[in-house]
């Protein structure tokens, strides 16, 4: 099943937290500093693919630091409020 779509634009919070943590992954400093910060490590990672709860500390790292939120909402073509929004959806 495909993603819903609004104004063409991905807004399914797990899809986003995904995408977020691809662009995320694909820099080792940024990887090495989410590891660091969130205190997540890579079998973290992988075990908690689906679990809301990561995502959402996935999406809180990146909201706590805009240069960061910026880029990945820019690299995955969203608006940063999509990732905000994303994270309260997951959070709730």
């Amino acid at each position: 099943m495909l993603p819903d779509k609004t104004n063409g634009k991905i807004a399914d919070p797990h899809t986003l937290a995904l995408l977020a943590l691809g662009w995320l992954l694909s820099d080792e400093r940024r990887a090495d500093r989410l590891l660091a910060l969130t205190g997540l490590d890579a079998d973290a990672l992988r075990a908690g693919i689906g679990d809301p709860a990561m995502l959402d500390a996935v999406l809180g790292f990146l909201e706590s630091h805009e240069p960061d939120l910026l880029a990945c909402a820019e690299a995955i073509d969203v608006p940063p409020a999509a990732l905000v929004n994303a994270r309260r959806t997951l959070g709730a």
